[in-house]
């Protein structure tokens, strides 16, 4: 478990009426980020001291987490960041193909000026970080990409849905975007994929969004050994 580094952070959570939230924000964050380790223990009194508050908030928010799909509880031994076979990142795959489909046609659909301004600004950072093949920040922009891309859609039942099924692909995500030159094939999908945004072009962007699904999953394949188009 890493050692305390943001008191300001931690005062924040003091501060806050919603601590179970914040401190379910702040584990994710730290999962994503990869501070803590897949398959590593959650020490509850660890992270109580860490946060300055009681134990209640913590365990509430791993709850949380558990039903988002990042942790799992075992009986008798506590709380572990859960490790996704690649048997199920493919079929997570399968959903996510369908479900970014959708998300290509709805953004498309109703996406505002002020919504396309966030996402070329997501963009320029992502390419910058890219042409320094800098894999976490470039990890955590894709996310915030897609979620909010999710978001856009105005559809409340969707981003939920997603962010729990991208919350369980991160390991694998993050291992195929540092590998075979992941970085930049991503950063260029992800501008095709605000230009068909911009077509307004509903049926095409549902399948340039698709698209960039399956070759997110032929990067995980590849990552993993198990190139199917060779």
């Amino acid at each position: 478990m890493p050692s305390a580094d943001t008191p300001l952070r931690a005062l924040k959570l003091v501060q806050s009426n919603s601590l179970p939230m914040l401190v379910q924000k702040e584990i994710e964050r730290m999962i994503l980020a990869g501070e803590i380790a897949i398959g590593e223990w959650l020490n509850e009194s660890a992270l109580s001291q860490r946060f300055s508050i009681s134990r209640g908030p913590v365990r509430e928010a791993f709850r949380s987490l558990e039903e988002s799909g990042l942790v799992r509880q075992e009986k008798n031994r506590g709380v572990f960041v859960r490790e996704v076979s690649v048997e199920e990142a493919d079929q997570i795959y399968d959903l996510r193909e369908a479900l970014d489909e959708l998300i290509g046609k709805q953004v498309t659909a109703c996406a505002t000026p002020d919504q396309i301004k966030v996402l070329h600004a997501l963009m320029e950072e992502m390419d910058n970080v890219a042409r320094a093949d800098d894999v976490s920040p470039y990890y955590a922009l894709n996310l915030r990409f897609h979620d909010r891309l999710a978001e856009f859609t105005g559809n409340r039942k969707l981003v939920t849905i997603y962010r729990r099924l991208i919350n369980e692909l991160h390991l694998f995500r993050l291992r195929g975007l540092s590998q075979f030159g992941g970085l930049r094939k991503s950063t260029d999908e992800h501008r095709a994929m605000v230009k068909a945004i911009e077509s307004k072009k509903i049926e095409a962007a549902g399948r340039m969004f698709k698209a960039h699904v399956v070759a997110s999953r032929r990067r995980m394949d590849k990552a993993f050994g198990r190139d199917k188009t060779s």
